[in-house]
């Protein structure tokens, strides 16, 4: 599954949600008047994009009804993408310029700030980069010794003191032995916190001060972990957090299980916060950099190919396919797609049988032959595509060729 296709996935119940209500919305309308807007603004906060930037949206789109003449509700949800793209702006990534660069995770306890370190060491372990993580969580129950796991899933080092001890010391020796060891990347796990802790807020102070003394010339990122499932309360934490720490991107984690991915539009345009990385997904490599474009082109997405499982192929690769197969080979791969999907065959079979009935009911009544040598014609060959197995060859050869690539990227990769 390629990158698009893992936000398309992770975007599921958010684009189910809003596009759903906007669809119903746009049909209910036969004008564009103040009626629908009213409607409209209503229908953006109810998926989490916030009062103003739903408000901004709103009047943005006023602009362009009145600029090109619009009439129809139809022509609208273009221009809706449109604005979209252009209030999320160009993409912004991790700074891992300098050597070692620093990555400060925060956070409350459950957004996701463990797993996130632990997918960030992975991904930079995988790039051939040495990575340090310092587990200065240490006033959570069994918080180090849960980082602990993943550093080991990951391969990579990991700094820690004695739980209970002060989290700013074990900044500064994570800091130090990056130095040391020449580390690509130094992450700091960060104790979960809400604002009313003064303490913690104040603790978190003292890390950012010793971050930037003893990594002065160092590039560092500060990033915050949301959990998508909160909504609006996200968005409540960042405006918080951003008041103690320097706040650098966003990373938003179990987009894959919220309906309210709407909540990325208004952390960027309200907090001016850029979200930076996305989860859509529990496994390592499910932890993605946030394209703005895909996040459009995912939620506006009309149709669902395949589940995002396969890509749709146009109709010369479909052609071609049917010239490369045999009749037996496709009897094969229908048995083996029976198998997989769990369908017994003869239902395949009976279905197969079906479809041909028909399509032999729609043909064209042949002529009586007008010579002696055309009574008996030579048959013609058909394209497998049609008549028996053709209801069935466009997926089921869509899903052999994308099986086919994934098992060979697989190959390559071990």
């Amino acid at each position: 599954m390629n990158i698009f296709s893992k936000i398309a996935a992770g975007l599921k119940k958010t684009k189910d949600s809003m596009m759903g209500k906007l669809e119903a919305l746009m049909n209910s309308f036969t004008k564009i008047d103040e009626d629908f807007f009213e409607e409209l603004e209503e229908l953006l906060i109810t998926c989490d994009i916030g009062v103003e930037t739903s408000l901004e949206i709103c009047g943005e789109l006023r602009k362009k009804v009145k600029e090109k003449g619009l009439t129809e509700t139809v022509q609208l949800m273009d221009e809706l993408k449109e604005i979209i793209t252009e209030m999320l702006g160009e993409d912004k990534y991790l700074d891992t310029s300098s050597k070692p660069a620093v990555i400060l995770v925060i956070g409350v306890n459950g957004a996701g700030k463990t797993t996130t370190i632990g997918k960030l060491a992975a991904r930079y372990k995988n790039e051939g980069k040495k990575v340090i993580v310092a587990a200065a969580d240490t006033f959570r129950a069994a918080a180090i010794e849960q980082l602990e796991v993943w550093t080991q899933r990951a391969g990579v080092d990991i700094v820690k003191h004695e739980e209970g001890s002060d989290p700013a010391a074990v900044v500064f020796d994570a800091v130090t032995a990056a130095k040391a060891r020449e580390a690509d990347v130094l992450i700091c796990d960060t104790a979960g916190r809400l604002h009313n802790k003064k303490n913690l807020m104040d603790e978190l102070k003292k890390i950012s001060r010793i971050v930037h003394q003893q990594a002065e010339d160092c590039s560092l990122e500060t990033l915050l972990v949301l959990d998508a499932t909160t909504g609006q309360n996200a968005v409540n934490q960042a405006k918080l957090f951003g008041e103690t720490a320097d706040i650098t991107g966003i990373v938003l984690t179990k987009l894959d299980g919220a309906a309210k991915g709407g909540i990325i539009m208004s952390i960027n345009r309200e907090l001016g916060i850029p979200v930076k990385l996305v989860g859509v997904g529990e496994k390592l490599d499910d932890l993605q950099d946030f394209h703005a474009k895909d996040f459009v082109d995912a939620l506006f997405e009309t149709e669902t190919d395949f589940d995002y499982n396969y890509e749709r192929l146009d109709d010369i690769d479909t052609e071609e396919e049917a010239e490369n197969i045999s009749e037996e080979e496709l009897s094969e791969i229908i048995s083996e797609e029976a198998e997989a999907e769990g369908i017994p065959e003869e239902i395949m079979e009976e279905a197969v049988e079906t479809e041909e009935n028909i399509a032999e009911g729609t043909e064209e009544e042949i002529s009586e032959p007008e010579t002696e040598a055309e009574e008996n014609p030579e048959p013609e060959k058909k394209s497998l595509k049609d008549g028996k197995f053709g209801f069935l060859f466009k997926e089921i050869t869509f899903g052999k060729k994308k099986k086919d690539a994934e098992n060979s990227d697989t190959t390559d990769s071990e």
